[in-house]
């Protein structure tokens, strides 16, 4: 290495420094934001997109709107969603497929927002509550659907349609010619 080589490497790394110590020097002077998180609380404000935990929507009713049609669960890149169904019968006779477990493991979540945008049924949503500190893992395994579920109320049966005898018809032709005679 000749001596040119030395002190232009020298130069190149005094200049380096001298930027490093720029940006610091900047940051040295600029306002400091500190938030005082725990007694703050009050006050704090977390961005409305902010996805902290995944909550079931529920009506005023306390009616959920999961259909348990489990496309949140396929669409979920690492199975954090697992639901549970049965095939329940409705008072009209069809079937129907109800939810019983819904469970959420918010440990391996990776936030993504792939169940929410695919639900069909606008049932679940992100809520911004977000300290979810436990010590062991299972306690992040989350019920969502934990309300007691209400049963709806039956749909009122279809009442029957009259029996139409034969000599109702021809009753019912001489009324509307009595009726076109008064008029």
């Amino acid at each position: 290495m000749s001596i040119k080589e030395y002190f232009s490497s020298l130069f190149k790394g005094i200049v380096s420094l001298l930027k490093g110590l720029q940006v610091t020097g900047k940051e040295l002077v600029t306002p400091k934001v500190t938030y005082q998180y725990p007694e703050n609380r009050a006050t704090l404000e977390i961005p409305e997109r902010f996805r902290a935990t995944l909550a079931f929507k529920y009506d005023s009713e306390g009616y959920h709107k999961c259909i348990a049609c489990g496309l949140c669960q396929m669409n979920c890149p690492n199975g954090s969603i697992s639901i549970e169904s049965k095939m329940v019968e409705m008072p009209d006779g069809k079937k129907k497929k109800k939810l019983e477990k819904y469970m959420y493991d918010l440990g391996s979540c990776t936030f993504c927002m792939l169940c929410v945008t695919s639900c069909a049924a606008k049932a679940i949503e992100f809520t911004n509550e977000f300290e979810q500190a436990v010590f062991t893992r299972e306690k992040l395994k989350k019920q969502l659907n934990y309300l007691p579920e209400k049963e709806k109320p039956a749909p009122a049966p279809k009442p029957a349609a009259p029996a139409v005898k034969a000599e109702e018809p021809a009753a019912s032709a001489a009324q509307e010619e009595k009726k076109q005679e008064n008029n």
